[in-house]
């Protein structure tokens, strides 16, 4: 037998690659060629018979190691790896300090600071690591594992199994990093149990005899509990419950289940079991669509002791029933990119549901007030439509009162209410034509009236029904709601154009008319003919205006800025309004006149009423850009009626004008100062006095401040008495809010309003609460007050604990006090 060729030395470039060990292992196959030789080694100096690898199929993953040195044991077929192993298969790669490679029975052990690193970027570091070759079975000693969602689990050993079930022997998990300067340092929570099931399938983890730990502290045991794994978004299962007390109901304890029915809809269910009343039961369905959403919403319940809701005096309140509850619907649909059309829907047993049960109503969650009751659920189906240059909107609505002085009767049912406007895209005359259209119908089951007189207030009587219609008159009382059916149409086609002269003077031509068309079903309850016409009727009434604006900037620039002084005159012809009293006011009763309507040309705030008479409004601006030091604005200004009837002289069914400060020939002086050093510091100040004695009608100062870690803002406010109005006293308040960040993760918030001329606080919320990545928790105290049943101060304090990725929990206590 001839003698083999010994292998000739390897070149240098050879020996190198060979000092780092580049072996490729065919998974699957008897990848390595095995020799006569008991074992083999690798090193630098090593001469090598290179064996023939036996071929492995097409398309089988390949194995790549990468070692220091590689050892071949022929006889037991295992290859040892020594020395900065690194082995790459199927996405994943193994680091360690030996790795030992079982051909026969396909497993792989790896010792010594391993690190696995997954596909799906999970990271497992142990002392051992003992797996099938394509890693779905084995188990880990001194178990550490990160997951890329930068949760972590421990354990003094872990079990693999099919690939996706994993089980850690007196684990440990958390969401939190540890610490930077001290990891050995327990993190601000952890879960340390028996076994931690993680199961790949299901995406789910289960604890057993586990307890939260925070900052190493055991504070809560739970003998049994799951939750979804980090990937996963949506899971069927218990949500977090939520305790709340109540002397209405007791203790309750919310449980709510979430069902993950399809990745476009789910289902929760939410009984509530209290102490008091037995079982309130709650269900949310929501579905996303492919042009929208829509929400439905339900809660019920059988009372076990409706006699609660009996006052001391005998009488009951809302709330004296067997069975109350609620449905609740919302929707957004998305016709085209410009077109949107929606709903929402209310229908509750009484007024008192949700404030005595404290039910979270659909239309409250989106309110981001700091004080918002719910005191009026709204029924509505519109449609919405946004052009380049015009806007459309049209809907239904339907009003539920949620206060014990609202009476349902005198509630509008809206049939529908429309809104069109829009600019045309050509010149005309050289300036702009737009036009804008309104139409509203409604009716209204009985009259609504408001006291204005300090006899009304005393007796009730605007609010009775038994009370003398005759006493039901204008000196006493307001027709807030005309009852009966109410159309109306309106349209007005405007005009406006700019000139601006060489010299600076700015010129505004402006005209513009405008048809109103009603018919009126006006009802004959007591004390409404007092205000208004009964019976049917119907009026058509027009309104041409005609008017120019002069404006004429003095721009001064010196070295520390720039000064800019415009004088601002606007007069304006038109003839008298006509039909005041005889058209019902529902969207015209609001009139604050100030800096902000001045210049406008028409100052009533809807389309019932239209501003008559010839006008005059004029005022100085002053404004100054200060080099590093902000900018200042100031504007002074008054209106004067100059010919015709006043329209804010003559009193409608609502009043509206009158102790406006414009129902005078000369109105009262206006006046705004507002200073902006800069982004972080904002006042602006609004005035309004008397134009014979320069008395102090009205006055709002709000500041607001947002530097390093603090936002704050203050609103004051003075209100001269409206006796017209039925504001027959002095009204001042302070309404502050503000929170501070004490530091990356701790922030405090308060809010007050403070009545000053009762010298009380009529609401305060005051909060603190610490968020990082892993954690929050954040506890609220509020005060407010609620109108149903009788007026009464509600104070609540709320606790809300999260962990994340385990869930939260919030507990409130709430409790009433009559007034």
């Amino acid at each position: 037998m001839a003698a083999a060729r010994p292998t000739p030395r390897l070149p240098i470039r050879q020996r190198l690659i060979a000092a780092t060990a580049v072996l490729v292992l065919l998974a699957g196959t008897a990848a390595l060629g095995i020799g006569p030789a008991a074992a083999q080694t690798l090193d630098f100096n090593t001469q090598v018979r290179p064996t023939q690898p036996k071929t492995a199929p097409v398309g089988d993953p390949q194995m790549l190691v990468q070692a220091g040195e590689i050892q071949y044991d022929y006889t037991n077929e295992r290859v040892i790896a020594v020395g900065a192993v690194q082995i790459y298969y199927k996405g994943s790669t193994i680091e360690a300090d030996k790795v030992v490679y079982d051909q026969k029975n396909k497993h792989l052990q790896a010792e010594g600071n391993v690190r696995l690193t997954e596909p799906d970027g999970k990271i497992t570091y142990g002392s051992l690591i003992d797996l099938t070759d394509d890693y779905r079975d084995g188990f880990i000693d001194s178990l550490r594992l990160e997951t890329p969602d930068q949760t972590r689990f421990a354990a003094a050993r872990g079990k693999r199994s099919e690939g996706n079930y994993t089980v850690f022997e007196s684990g440990v998990y958390t969401a939190c990093e540890a610490c930077k300067e001290n990891p050995k340092k327990p993190p601000l929570w952890q879960v340390k149990a028996a076994r931690i099931i993680h199961d790949q399938t299901e995406k789910m983890i289960y604890f057993e005899d586990a307890k939260v730990e925070f900052f190493g502290v055991p504070l809560a045991y739970m003998p049994y509990f799951s939750a979804p794994d980090p990937t996963v978004k949506r899971k069927s299962g218990f949500l977090m419950p939520v305790t709340t007390t109540s002397s209405a109901y007791g203790f309750g304890v919310d449980t709510p289940y979430y069902f993950a029915l399809d990745p476009s809809y789910d289902v929760t269910l939410t009984p509530r079991v209290m102490t008091k009343q037995g079982v309130l039961m709650q269900g949310e369905w929501r579905q996303r669509l492919e042009d929208g959403y829509y929400t439905v919403r339900g809660a019920g319940i059988f009372q076990a002791d409706k006699d609660y809701f009996i006052r001391g005096d005998g009488t009951t309140t809302a709330g004296f029933r067997d069975f109350r509850g609620s449905i609740e619907t919302t929707g957004r649909f998305n016709l085209s990119p410009r077109w949107t059309w929606g709903f929402d829907g209310i229908l509750v047993t009484d007024e008192a549901f949700f404030q005595d049960y404290h039910v979270k109503s659909l239309q409250s969650r989106m309110s981001t007030e700091y004080f918002s009751n719910l005191t009026e659920g709204v029924s509505q189906l519109f449609l919405t439509g946004r052009g380049d240059r015009s806007y459309f909107d049209i809907r239904a609505i339907h009003f539920y009162g949620f206060s014990e002085s609202d009476v349902q009767k005198t509630l509008p049912i809206i049939h529908p209410v429309l809104d069109y406007s829009g600019v045309f895209g050509q010149s005309f005359l050289g300036g702009e034509l737009g036009w804008k259209a309104n139409v509203t119908s409604l009716t209204r089951q009985a009259a609504s009236f408001d006291a204005i007189s300090q006899t009304a207030f005393n007796s009730g009587l605007c609010t009775s029904a038994s009370a003398d219609p005759a006493v039901k008159n204008s000196s006493n009382c307001l027709l807030r709601g005309v009852p009966g059916t109410y159309n109306r149409a309106s349209a007005e086609l405007n005009w406006r154009a700019r000139y601006v002269d060489s010299y600076g003077q700015v010129f505004t031509p402006f005209a513009s008319v405008r048809t109103d068309a009603a018919q009126l079903q006006v009802n004959s309850d007591p004390g409404v003919s007092n205000f208004i016409e009964t019976g049917d009727s119907s009026m058509v009434r027009a309104m041409p205006t005609v008017g120019l604006e002069y404006r004429f900037p003095f721009i001064a620039v010196q070295s520390w800025g720039t000064q800019t002084l415009e004088p601002i005159a606007q007069i304006i012809a038109r003839p008298n309004e006509t039909s005041i009293g005889r058209l019902p006011n529902e969207d015209a009763q609001s009139l604050v006149f100030d800096d902000s309507n001045l210049f406008r040309v028409d100052k009533f705030s809807g389309w019932d009423r239209v501003e008559g008479g010839g006008r005059a409004n004029y005022g100085l601006q002053y404004t100054a850009q200060v080099n590093g030091a902000g900018a200042v604005n100031v504007l002074f200004g008054q209106s004067y009626h100059l010919f015709g009837v006043n329209s804010f002289t003559v009193g409608d069914t609502t009043n509206t004008g009158l102790d406006s400060g414009l129902d005078k020939r000369a109105s009262d002086y206006v006046a705004r100062f507002a200073y902006t050093p800069n982004r972080i510091f904002s006042l602006i100040s609004r005035y309004r006095f008397d134009e014979q004695d320069f008395t102090l009608q009205r006055l709002e100062v709000e500041g607001r401040a947002s530097f390093d870690r603090w936002n704050v803002s203050m609103m004051y406010g003075n209100y001269a008495a409206q006796p017209e109005l039925g504001f027959l006293e002095r009204r001042e308040g302070v309404l502050g809010s503000g929170s501070v960040k004490l530091d990356a993760n701790w922030v405090i918030n308060g809010a007050a309003r403070y009545d000053i001329q009762n010298n009380k606080f009529s609401q305060t919320r005051i909060g603190f609460g610490y968020m990082d990545d892993c954690f929050l928790i954040g506890l609220n105290y509020i005060t407010d007050y609620t109108y149903s049943n009788n007026v009464s101060t509600n104070h609540t304090v709320m606790l809300q604990v999260g962990l994340r990725t385990i869930g939260g929990v919030s507990a409130g206590y709430t409790s009433s006090s009559s007034q």
